[in-house]
């Protein structure tokens, strides 16, 4: 049987309208969390006085959090559905959403957005909407949440409704391929299974609608860009880079180049799992042996492409950024830490050419002298560092960042143009 379309997930939302019910409830039903897993759940639950948790316990794979850790594997989250086998991208808190659905090294193909029916749109689901949409995530699926509290009445679901396609419109969704879902996570109303608490809703149930998604077709056609994620030296093989093949296809007998260092080489060997591969696709994790490369010639951050198509070095590059969490502001020349595939390093601001209307992303100032939390500017960056990267219409997964600050994500971006060493 050939394998099913995979498709990556991220659940998105404000903090408390059961994001995390709602993705228990989902392994449960689709069998992928087994009865007994759930018990030990719903018991732990219930000692702790939160019997109303059990679901939101699967996704917390937070130890302290769970201070008698359950035995699930909770780090990736997969289930099946009819048609397609999905991965979530788990994203409990903002910061960590953040951080996941930028740098993660699953890029997120579609969002659920989990709204409460019962306290509608709040500030968060604004952002994470935003978000959505900055990142280039166009399938989007609205989970009107916690029906079971509003009594299942449809003006309430149509009320929840008309607030987010106002909402979703103004940021640049198209709304008729917006699907909006009325369930109950904790009840398991419409979730996997067709709920009979509201005759009025005629439309499919989530997991069907997740079926109907389309999977992204893995871009094996363009050129190769591998990010390195390690080097290691191993014995009689010799010097071993570990990436993540992004984009393109990598097999023994290639010529790479090594960007930004220009280090070129032959791959003689590419090994997933102690085994050799005829070739890399993308998605696949994979470490490679290249003649002529020693250990000092390749850092994490480098990216591996074919010398007939070598990788991108970046002078500087312009950038459309939201400002997501930042307790003063950022001004010009603004030197934080910017997170880019496996690149970590630090970048200044050099111009802020525009602010831009978060909701519409018309123009609101030209030249602002700083930018604050919730603001979405166009912006130019200067990397401290040589630096390889994309943009992100071509190469999605080498054109969009995280930048962190103080200890937390304060922004977050993708790039719209650059200009390459040497021009």
């Amino acid at each position: 049987m050939a394998e099913k379309p995979h498709v990556n997930l991220v659940f998105i939302g404000h903090v408390d309208h059961g994001k995390s019910t709602l993705v228990g409830r989902l392994m449960y039903d689709t069998g992928s969390l087994s009865e007994q897993d759930y018990r030990k759940l719903q018991q732990e639950a219930e000692e702790r006085g939160k019997g109303t948790f059990a679901f939101a316990y699967v996704m917390d794979n937070l130890k302290e959090e769970r201070e008698r850790g359950v035995t699930i594997d909770v780090a990736y989250k997969k289930f099946e559905g009819q048609k397609n086998n999905f991965t979530i991208i788990d994203a409990p808190g903002h910061k960590d959403f953040v951080k996941n659905m930028i740098t993660g090294t699953s890029q997120a193909d579609a969002a659920v957005l989990v709204v409460s029916c019962k306290d509608g749109v709040q500030p968060q689901t604004k952002e994470h909407a935003f978000l959505a949409q900055v990142m280039g995530l166009k399938q989007l699926i609205v989970a009107i949440n916690k029906m079971d509290d509003v009594k299942y009445e449809e003006a309430s679901f149509n009320k929840v409704k008309d607030e987010m396609t106002k909402l979703l419109q103004g940021i640049g969704y198209k709304i008729d391929s917006v699907k909006f879902i009325p369930l109950s996570a904790w009840v398991g109303d419409n979730v996997a299974k067709k709920s009979e608490n509201m005759a009025w809703y005629k439309g499919e149930t989530l997991v069907q609608t997740l079926d109907g998604l389309t999977a992204p077709k893995p871009p094996t056609d363009k050129p190769l860009r591998l990010p390195v994620q390690d080097v290691y030296n191993i014995k009689g093989v010799g010097t071993v880079p570990v990436g993540r093949v992004e984009t393109g296809i990598i097999k023994p007998g290639d010529s790479v180049i090594f960007a930004p260092t220009g280090k070129t080489g032959e791959v003689k060997t590419v090994e997933a799992h102690h085994e050799q591969l005829k070739e890399a696709i993308p998605g696949d994790n994979v470490g490679f042996n290249v003649r002529g490369i020693a250990k000092a010639d390749v850092a994490r951050g480098d990216v591996v492409g074919h010398t007939k198509n070598p990788p991108t070095i970046v002078k500087d590059f312009i950038a459309q950024i939201v400002v997501l969490n930042h307790p003063t502001a950022i001004p010009i020349n603004y030197t934080p830490v910017f997170h880019l595939h496996t690149a970590q390093m630090s970048m200044t601001i050099t111009e802020i050419q525009k602010k831009l209307d978060p909701k519409t992303g018309a123009v609101k100032e030209e030249n602002p002298k700083f930018l604050k939390t919730g603001d979405a500017a166009i912006v130019k960056i200067v990397p401290t560092k040589p630096l390889s990267a994309e943009e992100y219409k071509q190469f999605p997964q080498l054109g969009r960042f995280a930048i962190r600050d103080m200890g937390q994500t304060v922004a977050a971006g993708m790039i719209v143009s650059i200009t390459p060493k040497g021009k």
